[in-house]
């Protein structure tokens, strides 16, 4: 951390992260370690049932039992307006006006009032001294169930005699969207081979280590309300929280404190982040809510179940001139985030191939379970399972190797910037910025080492998959950097972080970008009054939209601060440098000055510092960077797995990384978030999946039954990368989070189908557990 800077030296170090230590002594500022005395504590009531109509709730006795403060039941809540997640629902106007998609709207009451949708729904909330005795006072509570079919296969739902779950709807479809490109029928018709399969991403959920959790407390001077929560959007919290109560904005602020796991779960809004508040408005008192681990598995958002009815049309060499896929995706029992996961899914089918046709259906289903919302990866890992899959299918079909398929059909770094015919997320032509595809597959290949099997009935195989990624979703992020009068930088910015590191990389931008000592440098993410305005963390969006603004925002201070030290020692601002803290003349000899000098010095009465008018004696500035397209991330995995045919047990001998995220800020940090994302991803192809059963009671709803993989279970990575930086930014960056877990189920099926190929088995579903495995070779036509 003391090494000396030198001018563009700090971005691409491997510097490690300052936050470690703080957090590593236990040392961090979880919503659960919020001082906050005499607080109440809050507690849930949620649905047993899956589909249910209210027809009595009876809070009496739990509103006299010991401790109780209040407890409250849909009609106690109903002036309030419902939750909408208003900014994920949007619809984009060029994206609106080229496709014309179907997105319906599914406000969710703070607690449920005449029906329940999902087993876990809210449907009272018990305010007590503690914890403890909250819950006990939720056993207390009579609700009386008239309980509905329930609808838990999108498939069904989709039938026209099926149970309507809002009757404001006309059907149980929560979004559709339809793009073509070129002459997908025509296409179809002439191709040498046609390959239709389908296959199916299962369910299964963020589990952070961390579970949500917020707190709030209204000022008893100002009537000021200050709200904490483990959110990834507290801007958009703050406004929902505004909106909700009735207060204006400026007098609502959202702190994101430390956060032990995101991964999407906790970027979208959920009723209890306006009940909390709510409550400590109406008992003028601190409130805290901390869900548990039951809580998190069945209530909190699911995600990735999509069925793709996936088609390819290819010619005697195996190149491809189209694909069709008709895909289904369960969105649960209200449509939280509309378009965001099916478009991402959508726009990402044809990943870095060229497919010169292509005809695309998505549609979103409302059923009886947990409503899904992104998780890393966001549609991302859905779709590529699906188009890896479908490759390999192909390759088979045609005798071809799947790993030169893939490589007849990659597109060439000459083509970029290439335009694929879709359109983004934005509504704009949907285009890749930068990227060299075929040496990323290159790369891959040359690093797997397929050895013998290790002993009779053990078959060894390997699998492909690539990916690509559009990153850095608009519309802005927001940084500010100050100068403090001891010389140190405090930079805020709108993107909270939940493990990625920012208070070490915004740092290293910032350090080279201002002429400061790494050090020198104090970073705070996601408080609303430090930053009025931001996004969030989502979306593999913070190192290019708040890395950018900090790098603009430091340039400017920098700026304003040779000018300042420029009038300070009579001495042009171009003869000037800044580094390490400190001015000097670019000239040997001249005289110098620290940055704590410049900006420590006060003025003697009357003695104003002089101003051109342009350059103000406040070192500070704030930044909207506003993107203006996608930086677009890509990779290739490669997998060597070995499986025992009497046990079904599955060991990955080898896994290959090759990624491309532009200019890599901090290598230690770029590793850790691409090994986070591939044991994710493991941990769906291998082992975890929220299970319901037909009536809609979840199965898998505590960790006895919910397999997450430990450190144990995620092999050592063989990782390497290629830089293509991206025109779309200043640094060239793209963003790094999510793409480690986008490929690992693709390529695990993959490899997995080709070591049991002498059985005829085909892959079209996870997780690969020994038993799933067991059930695939004991059904497979043996060819």
């Amino acid at each position: 951390m003391t090494a000396p800077h030198h001018p563009g030296g700090w971005i691409g170090r491997p510097v490690p992260r300052v936050e470690d230590d703080r957090l590593l002594r236990g040392e961090g500022r979880y919503v659960d370690d919020i001082d906050l005395p005499g607080a109440a504590e809050a507690a849930v009531l949620r649905s047993p049932h899956a589909h249910a109509r209210i027809t009595a709730v009876d809070v009496r006795a739990a509103r006299t039992a010991p401790g109780v403060l209040a407890v409250w039941t849909g009609a106690d809540v109903a002036h309030l307006p419902a939750l909408l997640n208003r900014e994920e629902l949007r619809t984009p106007p060029r994206l609106a006006e080229l496709l014309d998609p179907y997105v319906a709207m599914t406000p969710m009451p703070l607690l449920a009032d005449d029906k329940v949708r999902y087993v876990g729904q809210p449907v009272a909330l018990v305010l007590a001294e503690n914890r403890y005795l909250a819950e006990d006072a939720l056993e207390l509570i009579d609700v009386r169930y008239e309980p509905l079919p329930a609808l838990v296969d999108p498939r069904l739902a989709r039938a026209a005699d099926a149970p309507l779950l809002h009757d404001d709807l006309p059907d149980n479809t929560a979004v559709a969207v339809t793009a073509r490109v070129g002459d997908p029928d025509a296409a179809f018709a002439a191709a040498h081979t046609v390959i239709s399969e389908e296959f199916q991403a299962h369910r299964y959920v963020a589990s952070p280590i961390e579970t949500r959790a917020v707190a709030a407390r209204v000022d008893s001077y100002s009537g000021d309300l200050t709200v904490w929560s483990n959110t990834q959007t507290p801007h958009r919290v703050r406004e929902a929280v505004a909106h909700t109560l009735g207060r204006a904005s400026e007098t609502v602020r959202v702190i994101a404190t430390d956060v032990g796991g995101g991964f999407g779960q906790k970027g979208i809004l959920y009723v209890e982040e306006l009940l909390i508040p709510y409550a400590a408005g109406e008992l003028g008192r601190a409130v805290v809510w901390r869900e548990d681990r039951n809580e998190n598995l069945t209530a909190a958002s699911h995600a990735r179940e999509q069925l793709h009815r996936i088609e390819l049309a290819a010619d005697a060499d195996g190149r491809l001139l189209a694909v069709r896929d008709r895909v289904t995706v369960n969105f649960g029992a209200y449509n939280m985030t509309g378009l965001v996961v099916p478009y991402n899914s959508l726009c990402h089918l044809l990943g870095p191939y060229r497919v010169p046709n292509a005809d695309i259906d998505v549609v979103g289903v409302l059923t009886n379970t947990a409503f899904a919302t992104p998780y890393r990866g966001a549609g991302r890992p859905e779709t590529v399972f699906a188009m890896e899959r479908a490759l390999d299918r192909l390759a088979h079909r045609l005798g071809i190797d799947p790993a030169d398929l893939r490589a007849r059909n990659l597109i060439g770094p000459d083509a970029m910037p290439y335009t694929t015919g879709l359109v983004d997320r934005s509504g704009n032509p949907q285009t890749y910025d930068s990227g060299d595809f075929p040496q990323l597959l290159r790369r891959a290949r040359a690093r797997v080492t397929v050895p013998a099997p290790r002993g009779p009935g053990r078959h060894v195989g390997v699998g492909y998959a690539m990916y690509i990624e559009a990153t850095g979703l608009g519309p802005f992020e927001t940084a500010r950097v100050d100068i403090a009068p001891s010389g140190r930088v405090k930079l805020a910015i709108g993107a909270p972080s939940q493990g990625q590191g920012h208070r070490t990389s915004m740092a290293q931008i910032a350090a080279d970008a201002l002429g400061v000592p790494l050090d020198a440098i104090d970073v705070v993410g996601g408080d609303t009054d430090r930053t009025p305005f931001g996004v969030g963390t989502i979306a593999s969006r913070a190192l290019v939209n708040a890395g950018n603004a900090t790098h603009r925002a430091a340039k400017l201070v920098r700026e304003k601060a040779l000018d300042a030290a420029g009038r300070r020692l009579g001495v042009p601002a171009a003869e000037l440098d800044l580094t390490d803290g400190v001015f000097t003349t670019k000239s040997p000899g001249g005289p110098t000055l620290t940055l704590a000098g410049l900006a420590g010095r006060a003025a003697l009465p009357g003695t104003p510092e002089p101003t051109d008018g342009r350059h103000g004696t406040e070192l500070s500035e704030t930044v909207h960077f506003r993107p203006p397209g996608f930086a677009v991330a890509s990779g290739a995995h490669a997998a060597v797995v070995e499986v025992d045919e009497a046990t079904g047990e599955l060991e990955i001998l080898q896994y290959v990384v090759v990624h491309d995220a532009g200019v890599i800020v901090n290598p230690l940090i770029a590793e850790g978030q691409v090994t986070g994302g591939v044991a994710q991803g493991i941990g769906g192809a291998l082992y975890e999946e929220m299970v319901y059963g037909p009536d809609g009671q979840p199965r898998t709803g505590t960790y006895m039954d919910y397999l997450v993989p430990t450190s144990s279970e995620i092999p050592d990575l063989d990782m390497d990368e290629i830089h293509s930086p991206s025109p779309m930014n200043d640094l060239g960056v793209k963003g790094l989070g999510e793409g480690g877990a986008i490929a690992p189920q693709a390529v695990l099926a993959n490899a997995v189908e080709d070591a049991l190929r002498p059985f005829g088995v085909v892959v079209r579903r996870g997780p690969l557990s020994p038993s799933r495995l067991r059930d695939l070779l004991r059904t497979a036509p043996t060819p």
